[in-house]
């Protein structure tokens, strides 16, 4: 993908002062690896899902109501933001991370440009992978045990992208690294 830096930079800003910009799609497809390029040549701090407890059983629904309630209304006054990041090796909350009203932060992770924040979006990539690619990524990172638990996941993000129409609304679709 040719980098959007230019795009993003002469947007307005979207969420108080800070132009947001999420890169989401299913698990595997590479959005960390991309969110983490583009920080770098944004020069900007990216949030992850991930920082996030995710509940196996909730689905990709259940972690953002901490984003929006820690970081992103406070942003929308022009106030920083802050959270607790979730250390999942360990299995409890870790540092707190503070979000300070920059111009331009990234949001990364399954359900990030969901349309109930379509409004405080200044721009959304969608990654996307075959399915037996991601599945293998995932069980690299986290090991061959949680296969069943990764495939009852992936049913649910499909359904949740499909009900949400996160792909349609992206400004930039792509398939993953």
């Amino acid at each position: 993908m040719q980098s959007p830096v230019r795009r993003i930079q002469a947007l307005q800003p979207s969420c108080g002062p800070v132009r947001l910009v999420a890169v989401d799609g299913p698990a595997g497809s590479g959005k960390t690896t991309l969110a983490t390029k583009l920080a770098a040549e944004l020069g900007c701090q990216v949030i992850h899902s991930d920082d996030f407890p995710i509940p196996w059983d909730e689905g990709p629904d259940a972690w953002f109501h901490a984003l929006d309630e820690q970081v992103l209304r406070p942003l929308q006054q022009g106030r920083p933001g802050a959270f607790r990041r979730y250390d999942w090796h360990r299995a409890e909350y870790a540092e707190l991370v503070t979000v300070p009203p920059a111009p331009v932060l990234i949001i990364e992770g399954v359900g990030t440009a969901r349309r109930s924040i379509a409004h405080l979006l200044a721009f959304t990539i969608w990654l996307e992978a075959p399915e037996e690619v991601r599945l293998r990524r995932v069980l690299d990172r986290d090991g061959p045990e949680l296969e069943p638990r990764w495939r009852v996941w992936m049913e649910a993000e499909q359904a949740w992208f499909a009900a949400d129409g996160t792909r349609a609304r992206a400004d930039v679709r792509e398939l993953g690294c």
